[in-house]
């Protein structure tokens, strides 16, 4: 995790690679879950008989699902010691989904931090994250990601 004392810590990094997560199994039962809270129950996400006949050799996480881990990743990479008030989710600018995440793999992120732009609202950080799968070569995602930060 990087630690950072302030936000002109954070300020005076942009542009730098924060590093790697550790890595995170994706297992069925959490990719069912998703499905449930989601009402996506495509087999290729839920029905591991048909999906180990089907193209991945088994069922897949839903590309939202690995998308929404960017915000346990974004936690556990980097932090400050005089925190924001609250930090909000601003958005996405934007995402591709480049290789399924098959059922059972892990997965980890490496975090860039693109920039860091002063608002009337706060501080609006832009993080890349590369969402990668334990030994495939094409990452999972790549995705850029807007944080508010609220002094």
């Amino acid at each position: 995790m990087r630690v950072f004392a302030d936000i002109n810590e954070v300020i005076a990094a942009q542009g730098e690679h924060l590093g790697h997560t550790d890595w995170v199994t994706i297992g069925q039962e959490q990719i069912s879950l998703f499905a449930d809270a989601t009402k996506d129950h495509q087999w290729i996400h839920v029905d591991q008989e048909r999906a180990a006949r089907g193209p991945f050799g088994g069922t897949i996480a839903h590309g939202f699902l690995t998308l929404s881990m960017l915000a346990h990743f974004s936690q556990s990479a980097i932090s400050l010691t005089k925190k924001p008030s609250m930090s909000i989710n601003y958005g996405l600018n934007k995402v591709r989904f480049l290789q399924p995440v098959v059922s059972g793999s892990r997965i980890r992120d490496g975090i860039e931090l693109t920039s860091v732009k002063e608002t009337p609202k706060g501080y609006l950080v832009t993080t890349t994250h590369t969402v990668e799968i334990e030994g495939q070569e094409r990452p999972a995602l790549v995705a850029e990601s807007l944080g508010l930060w609220v002094p």
